[in-house]
């Protein structure tokens, strides 16, 4: 079978705030295929939430080379410009308009790229996420935290992306929430033919959610595992029961914590 065609590929790739000599991201070589679901797991402080900026062109490289799909682009160096590639990006916080309804929250991409609005389509992102259209009229301040995180995953979906990026978005709601969002993005990420990179420090959800799973350390040590696992066609209950995701914890927590 031919190899999918890369939607990111970042060749050692360096990043720091002003001390060349205290790299956040240090010889980073990555290539993420197109419709991969990827996590990225490592401890606190080791650059995941930056490597997730560079790719959504947040943030731009001090040194080695970044290419995205829709054409080539370099970020030799100081950064520069990359071509145009569609990402949703998805933060710890919903990061909502408090003034705003819910569909007004929704609105605001296309508002910003001057784009026009078409509430019938927005209405069912709405429900895609597992909101409901009578939530559309309310502000932030009226639903919950977990439906403000499903209100930020449809604002994320709005413009069609590509690409889902998503920085700890579960982190801040109960576990049994948490399953039910993780549920809805591994069926978002399938029914949109998605390419989805997650970061999280959750080895679970990691387990349960991805395609593939990489180690990311603390520079200079930079990525030291890559794993690749297996989709079976269990449902959703029989997968985080399946002895599999057990035995890949332990060599995902081998790795992450070698003795």
């Amino acid at each position: 079978m031919a190899e999918k065609a890369a939607i990111y590929s970042l060749q050692d790739a360096v990043v720091h705030f002003g001390d060349p000599l205290r790299p956040v991201l240090q010889q980073i070589s990555l290539r993420i295929p197109r419709g991969q679901f990827l996590t990225v797991v490592g401890p606190s402080g080791c650059g995941k939430s930056t490597l997730l900026r560079v790719l959504a062109g947040l943030q731009s490289l001090s040194g080695g080379q970044m290419e995205r799909s829709a054409g080539p682009a370099s970020a030799a160096a100081g950064g520069g410009s990359t071509a145009e590639l569609r990402a949703g990006f998805v933060f710890q916080q919903p990061a909502l308009l408090p003034w705003r309804t819910a569909l007004q929250n929704l609105r605001l991409p296309l508002e910003l790229g001057a784009a026009k609005s078409d509430d019938e389509r927005l209405l069912g992102l709405l429900e895609q996420v597992g909101l409901s259209r009578a939530d559309a009229g309310k502000r932030p301040g009226q639903l919950s935290g977990g439906m403000q995180m499903r209100l930020s995953l449809a604002r994320a979906l709005v413009r069609d992306p590509q690409v889902l990026l998503l920085d700890e978005p579960f982190a801040a709601v109960d576990d049994f929430l948490r399953m039910k969002l993780q549920d809805s993005v591994r069926a978002l990420h399938d029914a949109r033919g998605l390419t989805t990179i997650l970061v999280t420090h959750n080895l679970q959800e990691a387990a349960y959610l991805s395609d593939r799973v990489v180690v990311l350390q603390p520079a200079p040590r930079g990525i030291t595992a890559d794993f690749s696992l297996e989709r079976s066609c269990l449902s959703p209950a029989e997968r985080r029961r399946a002895p599999e995701q057990f035995q890949f914890l332990q060599q995902l927590t081998a790795a992450l914590f070698p003795s």
